[in-house]
């Protein structure tokens, strides 16, 4: 439908002749954010492009604040009774109000500028939708970000191939906010009012930019473009509404959105939206419309303009001129509609907060949060999923010694695909419970607990992240993910085997592997924990098994079995002969011992409640199998990882009934342990030193 622009409308005199008459708007709600919109409306009258000829609220603004000529009403029924008829109504009003109003506006023959979110649930969007339809007006939904000339630019830059094949997009903000804020209105921080639907929250109103800016990015406009959306919910305050949380969206397109929010922050940060791509990203600052473009030629940073809405709404002629229609809105609705529908928040045990201020400029802070959303937007992950202590923890298989729970069995199904997804172990604990590995860490969010990842598996990457080639000389981003499935498993006392399938990228079988895990007391303050596996080829065909190393990366032979640690601080590692990162990575040795602080707050799982998160002595020590000499590969001045090499610097080969097997234990110590304690260990459990 072609629907007549707002300046057209007002141009219209009764005679050829007649002056042209200023667009006539009307602001409803001018306080809390309608000041703004005053100020603006101020400006734009200045500028001789409108005429503001009423405003209405149950709290008039103060004498002089709004200039001569400009009625005020109490309400909105009241400002159209008068036959006021303005052409534009801005409703800037609490969020379950703005149906209703928007339905009357509409009705009364106007166009509507409608604050964010527009609308509190899908029935009133569909409502309101209809409404603009059937009176032929427009209606412009106030995400302001939408008016950015960035967003121009980074689809521009996406279509060039600038950062290379989309891999996903997060939107991220780290904003705090004080318990006066949840109390400077009956409807802040409510799910619903008196059984009407509010849905105020961190990202359907405060970080609702985040949202909005991530979703067009994404091309997710309408509802239509909506695949799936998952929320992750929880709270700190003392509130019906969220406050800190994921919301993970998948288009229809198959693009992965990860919003990662709060409002319980030690400090505030420019919140802004990521697209990551294989050859770089670009992160828009959507408040301060700059954008940081990565590429591999180098980062640069651009400022860009911004359109302002209600000038766009102005003097646009069509739905199609608008920056941020209400259709448009639509795949945002479908978002709040997820969150409206979900569970309650979960409020975040108190263990896990620390407060800050006094009285109303009070504000909570979420321990380690910063690392948490930057963790969740890499690794596409909810907080559940990260294992952030205040989450409840998921009902997964484990390992148990003298009634402690000492490892938790994952099976990778939420893990990222381009992080290879596969079962693996996380968290391990001594038997004190300090936690010995980390999964999903920022720096490679590919890494899992500790289980068993190849890079190079005949060409297909089921390590994670990116590959190694000999061709590019360098690491790069492939569509060669593969990821292993579980196809049985079964538990007895101390024991677990496990049948894996290792698929590649078009569903085939590549590997078959038989996993066994087993587990036991070593004392009082050490247990044992065993991998045995064995790879042997589901092809029919051999299978070559590479590295990094394999394939020209000098010291990158890694692949096999793998343990990513926490950080540790004071960290010592040594092997019977050689100490320090140096000196034995590569280096062949029946033991190797790390020893060290662990961080109890590094990967969240590390806390308990009511312990202050500073970290617990712990040695791990990892012994060979005597009937393979695997190189170690160690790191820790990078990120803390330990792995015996099945392909140093070479592929090996698994054929029809002639796998490759392997075996490694690891003891799992509380307090540091001497090298003469290791060794009286190791002769006591009968291993070969």
């Amino acid at each position: 439908m072609t629907q007549p622009a707002p300046a057209a409308e007002a141009a219209t005199g009764t005679s050829p002749d007649a002056p042209a008459r200023l667009p006539r708007i009307a602001l409803v709600g001018v306080h809390g954010y309608g000041e703004r919109h005053l100020e603006n409306l101020h400006r734009l009258r200045s500028s001789g492009a409108l005429e503001l000829v009423a405003v209405a609220d149950p709290q008039p603004p103060a004498n002089g604040a709004l200039g001569t000529g400009v009625d005020v009403f109490a309400s909105l029924d009241e400002l159209l009774a008068a036959g006021t008829a303005p052409d534009v109504v801005i409703i800037s009003t609490p969020i379950q109000t703005h149906a209703p109003l928007a339905l009357a506006a509409l009705a009364a023959g106007a166009h509507v500028y409608l604050e964010k979110p527009p609308v509190a649930s899908m029935a009133q969007y569909q409502d309101v939708l209809e409404a603009a339809e059937r009176a032929g007006r427009l209606v412009q939904v106030g995400f302001q970000s939408l008016g950015s000339h960035a967003l121009a630019a980074i689809e521009d830059l996406v279509a060039r191939g600038t950062i290379g094949e989309v891999r996903g997009i997060s939107a991220t903000g780290l904003w705090l906010r004080t318990k006066g804020y949840f109390t400077r209105s009956r409807w802040a921080g409510k799910r619903s009012l008196n059984g009407t639907d509010v849905v105020d929250g961190v990202a359907t109103n405060a970080l609702a930019h985040a949202v909005a800016t991530g979703l067009r990015i994404a091309g997710a406009r309408t509802v239509a473009d909506i695949d799936t959306v998952e929320t992750d919910l929880y709270r700190a305050n003392d509130t019906e509404s969220d406050d800190t949380s994921v919301v993970r969206v998948r288009t229809a397109s198959g693009t992965v959105l990860t919003c990662a929010l709060t409002l319980c922050a030690p400090v505030q940060s420019a919140p802004s939206v990521t697209v990551y791509g294989t050859l770089g990203q670009l992160t828009l600052s959507y408040t301060e419309d700059r954008l940081e473009i990565t590429t591999p030629n180098g980062t640069r940073s651009e400022a860009f303009g911004r359109t302002d809405l209600l000038e766009n709404l102005i003097s646009a002629r069509t739905e199609h001129d608008l920056l941020s229609p209400l259709r448009s809105a639509g795949a945002y609705i479908t978002v709040l509609e997820a969150i409206r529908t979900a569970d309650a928040p979960e409020p975040i045990n108190p263990d896990f907060v620390t407060w800050h201020g006094q009285g109303d400029n009070a504000h909570a802070v979420v321990h380690d949060i910063d690392s948490l959303i930057r963790r969740a937007a890499l690794g596409q992950a909810t907080f559940a999923e990260l294992g952030a202590p205040w989450t409840k923890p998921a009902e997964l298989p484990g390992f148990t010694v003298n009634g402690t729970r000492v490892a938790s069995v994952q099976d990778g199904s939420q893990i990222r695909p381009t992080s290879s997804p596969r079962p693996y172990l996380h968290p391990v604990r001594t038997l004190s419970g300090t936690v010995v590995t980390d999964h999903v860490p920022e720096d490679h969010v590919w890494h899992l607990g500790t289980g068993v990842a190849i890079q190079d598996v005949d060409g297909i990457n089921f390590w994670g992240g990116r590959t190694y080639t000999r061709d590019a000389g360098a690491y790069v981003w492939r569509e060669d993910h593969g990821h292993i499935v579980t196809e049985s498993a079964e538990d007895r006392d101390g024991l677990r085997l496990e049948q894996l399938a290792w698929i590649g990228p078009d569903g085939t079988a590549i590997l078959r592997e038989q996993r066994q895990w087993r587990w036991s007391a070593v004392g009082h303050s050490a247990w044992k924990l065993t991998l045995d596996f064995t790879l042997e080829s589901a092809t029919g065909q051999p299978v070559l098994l590479g590295s990094p190393g394999s394939n020209g990366r000098p010291q990158g032979g890694y692949g096999g079995f793998f343990w990513r640690l926490p950080k540790v601080g004071d960290a010592t590692i040594w092997t019977p002969h050689a100490r320090g990162e140096d000196a034995v990575h590569g280096g062949v040795a029946s033991w190797l011992a790390w020893s060290g602080t662990f961080d109890a707050g590094a990967s969240g799982e590390g806390h308990v409640a009511g312990d202050p998160g500073l970290g617990h002595p712990a040695t791990l020590v990892f012994l060979a199998s005597p009937r393979a000499a695997d190189p170690w590969f160690v790191r820790h001045s990078g990120y803390p990882g330990v792995g015996l090499s099945l392909a140093w610097d070479a592929p090996v080969t698994t054929e029809p009934g002639l796998p490759v097997q392997r075996s490694v234990t690891v003891l799992i110590a509380d307090g540091f342990l001497a090298t003469q304690d290791i060794e009286q260990l190791i002769t006591t459990l009968g291993e070969s030193a």
